[in-house]
């Protein structure tokens, strides 16, 4: 349970950093302008983020102070939810132009998760370690430290021993920082590399925090390259009575890199009743 309490302890953390701003901060450092807009919003009603009403506060926040660059952030989200990229591009790039060490981490993984623009979001999130001197924390839906959200998209670009090397040092470097499924990919690219025994270290590992029909099934293709048909089996049918039980990636809006559909296990299934 150590691993889950030090997440949890740590992604709460994170979203109360980027919940709604102390007001009293900006008046300590003497600005004034976020100071207004800030005090403006709390007093404000509160509306459901889809609705009119609700960018109309915000606009009249922004007319308080044009440079209050969260509330871009926040309708930008908006933007985002309804489809509308090009809106969310504008609001939040004016939210970074801004305040870059604040918002270069949201940007970096929505382009890294819903645009699948993996350099993009790897000269986001390089630049934002540029400028911070501090732990640049966790992407929005707390899935990965945004170092590991970084490894993964030089994977996704073919950088293989680059993406070994970065999620590997991050793991080394801050091991409470390890999240569901960071063991799974590092297994999934040694796999990837022909390293079948550090793949299997690396799944082993990964089911100490969240064993996920997607271990079972990368370990399986492991024993199948090795030509352990036994081991093989054995795993291919753990990953179907996982995948069965709701044991395996999943997000609200996009596909996980390396997730593995119930197809795919049915499909190995098959082969062994041949």
């Amino acid at each position: 349970m150590k691993p889950y309490f030090a997440l949890t302890v740590t992604l709460l953390s994170y979203q109360l950093l980027y919940s709604q701003d102390n007001c009293n901060v900006f008046l300590w450092k003497g600005d004034s302008c976020r100071y207004n807009a800030c005090t403006f919003l709390e007093e404000s009603p509160s509306y459901f983020q889809l609705t009119r009403e609700y960018h109309e506060i915000k606009d009249q926040a922004l007319e308080i102070c044009p440079e209050y660059a969260v509330v871009y952030k926040h309708k930008s989200t908006a933007y985002l939810k309804t489809g509308d990229f090009v809106g969310w591009k504008k609001l939040i790039d004016q939210a970074v132009d801004l305040y870059p060490e604040e918002n270069l981490d949201y940007r970096g993984w929505c382009r890294f998760q819903f645009f699948r623009d993996y350099q993009g979001a790897i000269d986001d999130i390089e630049r934002l370690e540029d400028l911070v001197d501090y732990d640049i924390g966790f992407c929005q839906n707390g899935d990965y430290h945004l170092v590991i959200a970084k490894g993964l998209c030089y994977k996704m670009i073919g950088e293989n021993e680059k993406a070994i090397e970065i999620i590997q040092g991050q793991i080394e470097r801050d091991p409470s920082s390890v999240g569901l499924y960071d063991y799974l990919h590092l297994g999934v690219l040694y796999l990837e590399n022909g390293e079948y025994d550090k793949a299997l270290e690396a799944f082993s590992e990964q089911k100490k925090y969240y064993e996920l029909a997607e271990c079972l099934y990368y370990e399986a293709m492991v024993f199948k390259k090795l030509e352990q048909q036994a081991a093989y089996e054995t795993s291919v049918q753990k990953a179907h009575a996982l995948y069965t039980d709701s044991q395996h990636m999943i997000d609200t809006y996009t596909h996980h890199v390396d997730k593995v559909y119930l197809a795919e296990i049915e499909a190995e299934l098959a082969q062994m009743d041949r």
